[in-house]
């Protein structure tokens, strides 16, 4: 099958790798990929590299810079309906952004199967955290994508809630968590070598992965840290950078226990999957109610006792007690018990970890597992046309 893959995405963090890992996993099932992307000639499969979009965020009016966003349509619009004329794909795979409309009006054109996928419900979030000044504009559009879609592909069913607000019926929404690349995080990684390399051996390593931002909450483990009455024998690993590293450096300071945090910064790709296997506990302090976080099936793949937050969307992945422990989002004292129980109990941390890693073989929490769901929307939806062409006169 040839897909045409549609993105707008110039973020090096956690909307690349799910980009890379989802093309990687179409061509290792033998589909033809071609990208169209912001920065690459229309059918490169390459990456894009980032550009000046955030300073000209920041100094540009609100409202003229969301205009730019619209009128970027157009742009993307003439570069899909190019590289669809020439390659004629199966199918065309957009993931969603806001004021993007050209993967809807090239569907229109030509009717070519349309499936959407979804990361965050992007009217909500940027006028929650960066405000909009087209807020109504911002809302038609994110209704008429996600309308038009043949398929709508959320992350999670919370966030599904959003799209059947839009009057989206359930019938085309097909949840589709993120998942992991089992190459990339291979069974048998035991971490002794990141344990080493970091002077960690003998202790018991409290692990987190991402981008460092407050609502990630790494102040709270800070916090429990300081606090722990065998505090000499952990220590805080941090996997990544951010804005807010800084705040936490001086957190840490504040309280007494920098010498038992560890930021290594942005860590290669091929070498996250070693520096995780050495988390004896992986901690989701924090996280939106609608997302999929990507750290979380690394940590399951690699067999991580996990601490996550008990709430809806992380339910769909975790079970308290079978292969996570799970604290109330709120309580400080609820997320520091499931932390010092896991402490204090190695055995529980070898069970609650094997769990996890089961977890994603049997429900198969994969990028090829995802692939492999879209073939089955894909010809579910050349049914559906069958089917019309057949009932007209």
């Amino acid at each position: 099958m040839k897909i045409l893959y549609h993105h707008r995405t110039l973020s090096k963090d956690g909307q690349d790798v799910h980009i890379e890992e989802m093309i990687g996993a179409f061509r290792r099932r033998g589909h033809e990929v071609v990208v169209v992307a912001p920065g690459a000639p229309a059918g490169d499969p390459g990456k894009t590299e980032g550009s000046g979009i955030g300073w000209l965020k920041r100094l540009m009016p609100r409202a003229v810079y969301e205009l730019l966003e619209l009128g970027y349509t157009l742009v993307a619009y003439r570069r899909l309906r190019r590289a669809y004329l020439r390659h004629k794909p199966a199918l065309l795979y957009e993931r969603y952004n806001l004021f993007m409309l050209a993967g809807r009006m090239l569907n229109a054109r030509y009717s070519v199967p349309f499936l959407l996928e979804v990361n965050a419900p992007l009217v909500h979030e940027r006028a929650k955290f960066d405000g909009l000044a087209l807020e109504g504009l911002a809302a038609w559009s994110e209704r008429a994508t996600w309308r038009a879609a043949d398929y709508v592909l959320p992350v999670t069913d919370q966030l599904a809630e959003f799209v059947r607000r839009a009057e989206v019926p359930d019938t085309r929404i097909r949840v589709i968590p993120n998942g992991i690349n089992r190459a990339r995080f291979a069974d048998g990684a035991s971490g002794a070598e990141a344990r080493r390399e970091l002077g960690l051996d003998g202790k018991v390593v409290l692990g987190f992965t991402g981008y460092i931002r407050a609502w990630h909450g790494l102040s709270r483990v800070v916090d429990l840290l300081a606090d722990m009455p065998e505090r000499t024998n952990l220590h805080f690993l941090v996997l990544g950078d951010g804005p807010d590293r800084e705040d936490i450096e001086a957190h840490a300071d504040a309280r007494g226990v920098l010498e038992q945090v560890t930021f290594l910064g942005v860590v290669p790709r091929d070498r996250v999957g070693g520096y995780v296997a050495a988390f004896d506990i992986a901690l989701q302090p924090r996280v939106t109610d609608y997302a999929s976080p990507l750290k979380l099936f690394e940590y399951m793949a690699l067999g991580c006792a996990i601490v996550g937050p008990d709430q809806s969307n992380i339910r769909e992945v975790l079970t308290d007690r079978e292969n996570s422990l799970l604290f109330a989002p709120d309580d400080d004292e609820s997320f520091r018990a499931a932390v010092l129980a896991l402490c204090r109990d190695e055995a529980l941390r070898r069970r609650l970890g094997r769990a996890a890693a089961r977890t994603i073989d049997d429900r198969n929490l994969t990028w090829d597992g995802n692939a492999e769901r879209i073939e089955g929307l894909v010809e579910e939806v050349a049914r559906r046309g069958a089917d019309r062409d057949r009932a007209k006169p």
